[in-house]
């Protein structure tokens, strides 16, 4: 634990952060590290709850209680190798994870639960200050090669993964720079592109080889991949866009958020300047789905200059705290105003779209809507009502539609020939291994649209049972369903 009544002594810390008005100016991290002895006050918050319920609570089994103990006594270095031992990338859940660590925290119950997150993302920022991260290369080759498709967070976990078990590794990403959603989707503003750039190299020094521009199924087949690599594991994603099909959605000014957001990533990284379709300078702007992808598109629409910006969301407005049928330490169904809310936006709940109008030369110019209700009956799933006399015009020059993705893309699989569950993901409930046994899935590909520490998870489970599948054994780390390490 930290420190004996620490979480009777210290308030919990929210992170620093610079004024909305200033900081939607430029497009950079806008948090300021907190003191070092502030720090240590918050690892002091950690009680001797007894059960850790953080651990459940956190997908990859994360030691916290022990990370946080070792920064309340500032031996950073060492808890930095404990955050290590089961996270890859703390860096990137430091800055982006929702902290469900944070829900399941046993102070939470009474108090405001301990900055887990934040403690997270300064650990790894002082082990980068410090030059305690190093390039680990493994101390032997076992003469087996892996592919890796897709460099998104499950892709790069596996990666490294299997690199240290001394396999060969080759990572192939379709576009231009490595990194996923996480370099092309997540807006510079929440994690500024060297942060994968710095991790990048040491990963390529560790002798993983990475090669932009190749799509499978394309640049090279499915069949030549198969053929010159002992295992592949496919960490795509998902990323079919769900589309709304009402009348006007093909008008000038609909826009997907996820064809959105990566244009502004690429136009922040001077790759190109933003295309008028892709501006909202001056424009009425109206997001349609109240998610993090929503939100990001909030705080980007901010930033490009927007006249006004408009959050749509189908579902009522959550309460600000816990109900009684949502009790702790499940994920809690509570409002979440985050940031970008805070830059400048307005908020609708139960609201729906029903249909896009154009100004007769094929250009957006406003919304129709509708209010809704969501009825319940036992036993039943929640049916939506429609509020007669609710009808709303809105004048919106650009829809942004944030509404999830409905899972992976399907030409690449159907090239290997591998099968897919109910909802449409790859079939890799055995193992992670797909019904060929030389290919196997990880992350969203899998387990259907989800968390950055979902998909780190998913690829070092993948990466376990690919190398026992090569070698007949392993000894990579593996997580039990409580979350507790069986191997380290």
């Amino acid at each position: 634990m930290g420190k004996l009544r620490g979480f009777m002594e210290y308030d919990r810390l929210k992170e620093p952060v610079i004024a909305p008005e200033e900081r939607i100016q430029d497009y950079k991290e806008f948090t300021v590290a907190p003191k070092n002895e502030e720090l240590q006050e918050q690892g002091g918050r950690c009680m001797d709850c007894g059960v850790p319920f953080c651990h459940s609570g956190c997908p990859l089994g994360n030691l916290i209680p022990d990370f946080n103990d070792a920064v309340h006594k500032n031996e950073w270095e060492k808890a930095l190798g404990i955050l290590h031992s089961t996270n890859n990338f703390p860096e990137f859940t430091g800055r982006l994870c929702p902290a469900p660590c944070e829900e399941a925290c046993v102070l939470g119950i009474i108090n405001p639960p301990v900055s887990i997150e934040l403690i997270e993302k300064y650990i790894v920022e002082r082990g980068f200050s410090e030059g305690w991260i190093k390039a680990q290369p493994p101390t032997h080759r076992t003469g087996k090669t892996v592919a890796v498709i897709g460099s998104g967070p499950a892709g790069l976990a596996a990666a490294q993964q299997l690199n240290r078990a001394g396999h060969t590794v080759n990572v192939f990403e379709r576009d231009n720079k490595i990194g996923g959603l996480l370099r092309y989707g997540i807006p510079d503003f929440k994690m500024e592109k060297n942060v994968i750039d710095r991790r990048l190299e040491v990963l390529k020094a560790e002798g993983i080889e990475f090669k932009c521009n190749v799509e499978v199924g394309k640049t090279i087949s499915a069949e030549e991949l198969e053929d010159a690599f002992d295992a592949v594991v496919i960490c795509t994603g998902a990323s079919v866009k769900r589309s709304l099909p009402i009348p006007g959605a093909d008008l000038k000014g609909v826009v997907q958020a996820m064809d959105f957001l990566p244009h502004n990533n690429k136009a922040v990284d001077g790759q190109h300047k933003l295309r008028a379709q892709f501006h909202a300078k001056d424009r009425n702007v109206i997001v349609i789905g109240g998610g993090d992808t929503g939100s990001d598109c909030i705080g980007t629409s901010n930033r490009q200059g927007a006249k006004s910006v408009t959050n749509f969301e189908i579902m009522p407005k959550p309460e600000e705290g816990r109900t009684e049928d949502n009790p702790w330490p499940y994920w809690p169904f509570k409002l979440k105003t985050t940031s970008s809310h805070e830059e400048g936006s307005q908020r609708a709940w139960s609201i729906l779209t029903k249909e896009f109008i154009g100004d007769g030369k094929g250009n957006l110019k406003g919304l129709k809507t509708v209010e809704v209700e969501w009825k319940k009956n036992p036993g039943e799933r929640p049916k939506l009502i429609e509020i007669k006399g609710s009808e709303k015009e809105w004048p919106c020059e650009l829809a942004l539609l944030a509404l999830g993705f409905t899972g992976p893309e399907q030409s690449l699989p159907d090239q290997f020939g591998l099968t897919y569950d109910p909802r449409g993901n790859i079939m890799g409930e055995n193992q992670y291994q797909t019904n060929k046994p030389n290919i196997f899935t990880a992350g969203d590909a899998r387990r259907g649209q989800s968390l950055i520490v979902w998909a780190i998870s998913e690829g070092r489970e993948a990466a376990h049972q690919i190398d026992t599948y090569l070698m007949g054994s392993s000894e990579l780390p593996q997580k039990n369903i409580a979350g507790d390490l069986i191997a380290v």
